[in-house]
């Protein structure tokens, strides 16, 4: 087979919606031939798509179901219970592959960085939405004497969280919801949702779709904070920003005519300009958050009033952004938390080209943009693996038929060498099942996924989500 239509061999690290759209990219494109391999940590596919969207999202978790079928395509291979770092190297990957794409997400979060926050009843969102959304590895989410609650932060991760605590349990059983994750939520005493911005409701970040769906939550009331539209020029704003502030403007202030603090229903409430300075304690467990009011100045900031006010919650989940996780050996941006890169060609500290690594996704541009948002860029950052891969086969080789590196190039990290064009790459598979170690498969996925249908047939749901790692490695063996 000559160099020009050998099959190049790609890993792309991370199989949720990044990755996915990576690999449908480069199986869909005939400029090359190329075969995927996708590596995961965990057994399933999908990541966020599968553990971060709420569950009670059918329109927007129904995005996995045409990205499964990247999953079937015949030049893309599913390895499961693979993490780099863990089981492979990146130097390993180097070798085993002619590209390596990183599409690992962000799996850590944003911190206040207020006194209080280490208290018990101070929790991560990201924490909160892995437990809900079934994920193993989450720690239970206990509601006991939790009567409220506040979100800090104003996108649609805190928006899933109101609506979630506010919504009746009953409903959330047409979903994917684990057993223990519905009984902690029929149990809960749950009345009253903050969600909390620094900023007015034109800085929100929530889409309108989900902004409307939450304050339309049967059984909730909800109120704005007052004061959260003076001085604002709804003809300055974007399309988006104009109807959430639309849909705003139409529910009652907070205290000037809203439904009373007590009675059955819940209540949900937008507090604007509204900056956390301290969470309060009793008995070493959150017992209120204090907020200081803010002003908007010219510049688009906001600086504090010291006028203080302390919400009377027991819970407090920060919501404020996620951040990346390095990837052991592989150039990380601390301050960023990315990985740095040139529209997606991994470059070190020092802004120096790492041959053949690439990046997409959250850990290439930051935790920005929704799901969709990850199609154009695998696109982009596919269009210079394809650029690169070729530009390989084309350059000038020795008589021995290695290339002739140009002046200056930088050799492949952990070999020291440059990289062949010719040479065969196997993947990790091989490397792997020597060390005795037996990646997941797609027919592994199919177990799970054949399960889960069963769970949901014998209590009337369309599926439902196994949730432990136990379970989850059982179907893997047992398959």
């Amino acid at each position: 087979m000559t160099n020009a239509h050998r099959v190049r061999r790609v890993a792309v690290v991370g199989a949720g919606p990044a990755g996915l759209f990576a690999a449908q990219a480069l199986a869909g494109q005939d400029e090359l031939p190329v075969h995927v391999d996708l590596l995961d940590r965990m057994p399933t596919p999908f990541g966020l798509l599968r553990y971060g969207v709420a569950p009670d999202h059918e329109s927007i978790r129904s995005v996995a179901t045409a990205l499964a079928r990247t999953l079937d395509l015949e030049a893309v291979t599913f390895w499961g219970l693979v993490e780099v770092g863990r089981d492979v190297s990146r130097a390993e990957l180097l070798e085993a592959y002619d590209a390596v794409i990183y599409a690992v997400g962000a799996s850590e979060d944003v911190r206040l960085g207020i006194p209080g926050e280490d208290l018990s009843g101070s929790r991560s969102a990201r924490e909160f939405v892995a437990w809900y959304g079934g994920h193993p590895d989450a720690r239970p989410q206990p509601l006991d004497g939790v009567r409220a609650v506040a979100t800090v932060g104003v996108g649609n991760v805190a928006v899933d969280l109101a609506r979630i605590l506010l919504k009746e349990a009953r409903s959330l059983r047409v979903t994917d919801m684990a057993e223990p994750v519905l009984e902690e939520l029929a149990r809960s005493e749950v009345r009253d949702v903050w969600i909390v911005g620094r900023r007015g409701p034109q800085h929100a970040s929530y889409t309108t779709k989900e902004l409307r769906e939450l304050v339309a939550t049967p059984g909730i009331d909800v109120t704005v904070s007052e004061g959260a539209f003076d001085g604002l020029d709804e003809a300055a704003l974007d399309r988006r920003t104009r109807a959430n502030v639309q849909l705003l403007r139409g529910l009652p202030i907070e205290g000037d005519g809203a439904p009373a603090s007590d009675g059955g229903r819940r209540r949900l409430h937008f507090a604007f300009y509204a900056r956390p300075v301290e969470m309060t304690e009793r008995d070493g467990r959150v017992d209120g958050l204090t907020v200081e009011r803010t002003r908007l100045l010219p510049d688009g900031s906001v600086e504090g009033t010291g006028s203080l006010e302390t919400l009377d919650v027991q819970l407090v989940l920060r919501a404020v952004g996620y951040r990346g996780s390095p990837l052991a050996d592989v150039p990380f941006d601390r301050t960023r938390a990315i990985i740095p890169n040139v529209e997606g060609r991994v470059v070190d500290e020092a802004g120096v080209r790492q041959p053949r690594e690439y990046c997409t996704g959250w850990v290439k541009r930051g935790p920005i943009g929704v799901i969709g948002t990850n199609k154009s860029d695998a696109a982009q950052t596919v269009a210079h693996v394809l650029a690169d891969l070729q530009a390989a086969e084309d350059a000038p080789r020795d008589p021995q038929g290695g290339r002739v590196e140009e002046p200056g190039a930088v050799a492949d990290p952990g070999t020291g060498e440059g990289h062949r064009p010719g040479a065969s790459r196997d993947g990790v598979g091989p490397v792997l099942c020597a060390r005795g170690h037996h990646p997941s498969t797609l027919a592994d996925w199919r177990a799970i996924d054949a399960a889960e249908i069963e769970l949901g047939r014998g209590e009337g749901r369309e599926r439902v989500k196994v949730s432990t790692w136990e379970e989850l490695l059982r179907l893997v063996t047992d398959h």
